[in-house]
């Protein structure tokens, strides 16, 4: 779990290398370009790290429908899976407001009067379905990818065999840090303190999509051995 090699179902590639230059080369960015280059980086509506949360949850809802075929008839993993599927599908779509990005239609009247940034998507008509899914997928991260392979390391006991097929790999630890570390820089820019990334925000949401796509696949290959075996 400290050091990337190859004893997990991926390559440290998209677990550590990736994930981590990613974090890096947009922390460069951010502190050697003008602020009317970030835009690029950074817009709201089409900026690179708005797309790439859109690109990470949207193949995070493929790879978690195409894990049914592996489930074998589990009611538990059927649940799990399909569940992680209409997440996934949520984010991605809220994340390009079902295509307005795209296609350029205009927000409704009476849909612009409670959606705060004039788009055709529902987490910006409320905190509840904004701010709330992303806490929980928040902690859903730090339990998965920090909490549960301390506990398999050092406590293996006291995690429930039952569940022992849908436990993260420890490989994911290391993005797990990168949701962890994105959160503190957001908080460090609000305060003042230091502007490691413009909209830490974007970087963090990006980090929580990409830890689930991975996460996802994983499951997947694991699944998919287990029916082969």
């Amino acid at each position: 779990m400290i050091l990337p090699h190859n004893k997990y179902s991926l390559k440290p590639i998209w677990w550590f290398w990736l994930p981590w230059a990613l974090a890096i080369v947009v922390a460069i960015a951010n502190a050697l370009l003008p602020h009317e280059k970030l835009i690029y980086l950074y817009e709201e509506q089409n900026g690179v790290l708005e797309y790439m949360q859109a690109i990470a949850a949207l193949a995070g809802a493929g790879v978690a429908l195409s894990c049914l075929k592996f489930c074998k008839g589990d009611k538990f993993l059927v649940f799990w899976c399909g569940v992680a599927f209409l997440s996934c599908l949520y984010i991605g779509l809220e994340e390009i407001s079902y295509g307005q990005h795209f296609f350029k239609w205009g927000t409704p009247e009476f849909w612009a009067s409670f959606n705060d940034q004039n788009e055709t998507n529902l987490h910006n008509t409320s905190q509840w379905l904004d701010q709330k899914p992303r806490q929980i997928l928040t902690v859903g991260v730090i339990v998965g990818g920090i909490i549960i392979p301390l506990l398999q390391k050092y406590k293996p006991h006291l995690l429930p065999k039952r569940f022992e097929i849908i436990y993260p790999e420890a490989a994911l630890f290391w993005p797990a840090m990168l949701v962890i570390l994105s959160r503190l820089a957001k908080t460090l820019h609000k305060a003042d303190i230091i502007s490691i990334y413009q909209r830490a925000s974007e970087v963090n949401e990006f980090y929580l999509y990409y830890f689930t796509l991975v996460y996802l696949i994983m499951l997947r290959m694991r699944l998919k051995k287990r029916l082969a075996g």
